[in-house]
């Protein structure tokens, strides 16, 4: 038995020495001039098309503010909610121009004699218009979702300058207010869509 295992072993050897005998050879002749390359352009496929997001140009100038850290909570919180009801991109920069415009993103509580009748939260939504109830529309989820729902009745929203699709559903006394926003949303849903 033990003549068959050291025949066995020899012939493993063998082959192994073959194998590098052949091998050996043909690599060291391989090619191995360097090859050209061309650079290509790296596309950060993670961030949504600019064109997606303001399909009409931006209208007027803009505005912008620098955001807190709730503030940024107050933005993932709306493109959570947009993701979550099926929206797209463009659904989440029209809801945080709306909120840019309603409350600079901070989530309101009743503000006494500066509220306007009884708007509360992100998107200054009324408990008597039929929102929700107060702790419902200053839960930013909630009040997005509400946000978002009004969008979704309105016909053709996707097509039209986001002033008139916010205004649509908000019916604020200062329609064309919502359009100074546009730029920032716009960057605010590119920074954290992926996020």
């Amino acid at each position: 038995m033990n003549s068959i295992f050291r025949k066995s072993m020899l012939s493993v050897a063998g082959l192994a020495f073959a194998g590098g005998v052949f091998a050996g050879p043909v690599a060291a002749h391989a090619d191995t001039t360097p090859v050209k390359t061309t650079p290509v352009a790296a596309v950060q496929a993670d961030k949504p098309d600019t064109g997606k997001l303001i399909p009409h140009g931006v209208q007027g100038s803009q505005s912008r503010i620098d955001l807190n850290d709730e503030q940024v909570a107050n933005t993932k919180a709306i493109i959570a909610a947009t993701k979550k009801a099926g929206m797209d991109e463009r659904a989440a920069v029209v809801s945080l121009a709306t909120a840019l415009q309603e409350s600079k993103l901070e989530n309101l509580g009743h503000l006494g004699d500066r509220n306007d009748h009884d708007s509360q939260g992100l998107f200054q939504q009324r408990p008597s218009s039929g929102w929700g109830t107060v702790e419902q529309i200053t839960d930013p989820e909630y009040s997005t979702t509400a946000f978002l729902k009004g969008l979704k009745q309105v016909d053709g929203w996707q097509d039209m300058p986001l002033t008139k699709a916010a205004q649509t559903v908000q019916v604020s006394a200062y329609p064309d207010h919502y359009a100074q926003w546009e730029q920032q949303a716009a960057d605010l849903v590119a920074k954290y869509w992926n996020s």
